[in-house]
């Protein structure tokens, strides 16, 4: 079976309004193309400069204007629309990161709360804290898309095979990475975490990037891409221009590439002894 998929690389600002326009331009435009799979990037509604622009804008999900209004974008289109991620306001004061796939008839039909959290104490920089702002989800979301198996994740999931092969071992043939990388970690790391993920797993991924310089003065690292489960960059965008991704994938390529690696297959669960066992054990 082939199928035609697109990735839309955005330049989204502090704003739903314009974002939300700016969506309808890239699905329409992903529709006409021929795609019947469309994925935008992380925090396609909103991507604000901090928590507090963040809690302006970003409302609860019951009754939340920004699915209803993409909801009525795939039913519109006809279209399975993937909505990378938006903010979407808890009860404690925090956010989920959730990600949202849309039926052809607007339904949704799986949503999804990143699980990984960017915590980390960088060299000559304060703290960064993302569990603050955000709240982790706690499970793994494989969902049908037109004729494919579909395994969400968002952003900095990439850097955690775990999650990847847990999807693929339940029977994901695609694997979406919805992400606003910078562009010192996305020069360093953005393709070769993409491949491998792609290679150790025997899926197609669709990486949907956010690109070049926004609102809040962030500078995203782009390169919106499709590869497929030999690890080949089957399409690719560059580091600025807003617009889809096409690829049209045959899904036997999956058979055929984990049929010459077969990985999954050969996997063996193991332990890792201590210390002190391991010393027991050479004596």
């Amino acid at each position: 079976m082939t199928l035609r998929i697109a990735a839309l690389q955005m330049c989204s600002g502090t704003e739903p309004g314009p974002n939300l326009d700016a969506l309808e331009a890239l699905v329409a435009e992903a529709v006409a193309g021929g795609a019947r799979y469309v994925l935008s990037p992380e925090v396609t509604v909103v991507f604000a400069e901090n928590r507090e622009g963040l809690a302006d804008v970003a409302g609860p999900w019951e009754g939340n204007p920004a699915i209803a209004r993409v909801s009525a974008m795939a039913a519109r289109h006809k279209v399975h629309l993937h909505l990378g991620s938006l903010a979407v306001a808890l009860p404690d004061g925090r956010f989920a990161n959730r990600s949202v796939l849309f039926s052809p008839e607007g339904e949704i039909l799986a949503t999804y709360d990143k699980v990984h959290l960017f915590d980390a104490t960088l060299p000559g920089l304060k703290n960064y804290r993302e569990s603050e702002t955000y709240r982790g989800g706690d499970r793994a979301v494989l969902a049908e898309g037109p004729g494919v198996k579909l395994g969400l994740t968002i952003c900095y999931d990439v850097r955690f095979p775990r999650l990847h092969r847990s999807l693929a071992e339940a029977g994901a043939q695609l694997i979406a990475v919805p992400a606003a990388f910078t562009v010192p970690t996305g020069e360093a790391h953005w393709h070769v975490l993409l491949r491998a993920r792609a290679i150790e797993t025997g899926c197609f991924v669709i990486a949907a990037a956010q690109a070049g310089t926004h609102p809040n003065g962030r500078r995203t690292y782009g390169h919106s891409m499709i590869i497929d489960p030999w690890g080949r960059v089957v399409a690719e965008a560059d580091g600025e221009t807003v617009g889809p991704v096409f690829a049209d994938i045959d899904l036997a390529a999956i058979d055929e590439a984990r049929g010459k690696v077969p990985a999954l297959e050969n996997a063996r669960d193991f332990i890792l002894p201590t210390a002190p066992e391991a010393e027991r054990q050479a004596s």
